[in-house]
């Protein structure tokens, strides 16, 4: 298969206007495999109510089928199309932050949605991205667009059309390029049809952010406990891991930089991952910088780019440095841990 590729960005601005985007809706249409940006990681999407197209998505990532897709809809009054029951939890959390990367699980209709996409359970995830490239390609697909991370399983998350390409091309019909995204992390997952709401996955919304909106907000146990079999797409199996196996360093930059000199005498071309703050003062084989410990948005925002980017080098071992669990920070360690297989090296107090 020939990968088409379409450019919707330019030096100046980014265009939803270029024909380019009716070509790609058309083949979504026809139950084809696209990629396209949205501001959290590219998706790789497919008409969720076709058998047949949510087949390719699994069969192109050589992603699990028991692991439930999101659907990506363009307007809040299609989510009735899909859904059977809207809780009043979600119409507050729909009001506050869609479109945005916040991803509602909700009791589904049924026969509307492809079996693939789900999973098999009764419910179905479903966001509205904030992004006007995917907002402007599911809108004139004029179907709910079922569509996860556009990599192959297990790799860390796209967040640009040539990471899409490197695993991709040749498996899909066609890559939108609409740049680099911005949020970096995926969406934060919340189940809306419990009692009271449970953040499945963390994402670009924190708890703190929901918890604003609609008062107690639980965690799923599966995200503490290894245990715990998880109830959100893309948490079931192992992801975000790059070539080289990657480690957590949790401790000061002198005890860092130690695990690195170990490292290193044992014969290992050591790769770190740091912020700017970290790189003035570690010394290392390869050093990429990833954000700035005074804002974690910038280290989510550069995660999987700087995880791809070792791929690229000479490395053994990938080193990184760990960062508080709140904010978008849980969703920063979240990410690294899977990565990581929860390899951890901590400072002993």
């Amino acid at each position: 298969m020939k990968t088409k590729i379409w450019t919707v960005e330019n030096s100046d601005k980014l265009s939803t206007s270029y024909p380019h985007l009716s070509q790609a809706a058309a083949l979504l249409k026809e139950n084809e495999v696209v990629a396209f940006p949205t501001e959290t990681v590219y998706g790789l999407g497919a008409n969720a109510c076709s058998d047949v197209a949510v087949k390719k998505i699994f069969e192109a990532k050589g992603r699990p089928s028991d692991n439930p897709l999101i659907v990506h809809i363009a307007s809040v009054d299609k989510l009735e199309e899909i859904v059977s029951h809207i809780p009043n939890s979600a119409y507050k959390l729909i009001e506050s932050f869609w479109p945005g990367p916040l991803t509602l699980v909700l009791e589904k209709q049924d026969k509307t949605l492809s079996t693939f996409v789900t999973a098999g359970l009764d419910t179905v995830a479903v966001r509205m991205p904030d992004h006007p490239v995917a907002l402007e390609i599911i809108s004139r697909s004029e179907v709910p667009i079922a569509a996860p991370s556009a990599n192959r399983s297990g790799k860390p998350s796209p967040t640009q059309a040539s990471h899409v390409y490197h695993d991709l091309n040749g498996r899909i019909a066609g890559i939108v390029d609409g740049g680099s995204t911005g949020v970096g992390v995926e969406s934060t997952v919340v189940d809306c049809t419990s009692d009271i709401p449970t953040i499945l996955r963390p994402g670009g919304i924190t708890k703190e952010q929901l918890e604003a909106v609609i008062g107690q907000v639980e965690v799923d146990k599966a995200l503490v406990d290894e245990e715990q079999a998880p109830k959100s797409p893309g948490m079931k199996y192992t992801h975000y891991a790059p070539n080289a196996p990657v480690i957590v360093v949790q401790g000061d930059d002198a005890f860092f930089q130690d695990v690195i000199k170990q490292h290193e005498q044992e014969g290992r071309k050591v790769g770190v991952l740091a912020t700017k703050e970290g790189k003035t003062v570690l010394k290392a084989n390869k050093i990429i910088e990833c954000g700035s410990r005074s804002d974690l948005h910038t280290v989510a925002r550069d995660l999987y780019d700087v995880l791809r980017a070792f791929d690229q080098e000479d490395v053994d071992l990938i080193l990184s440095e760990s960062f508080p669990q709140d904010g978008v920070g849980e969703a920063v360690m979240n990410r690294l841990l899977k990565a990581a297989g929860n390899q951890v090296i901590s400072q002993k107090k």
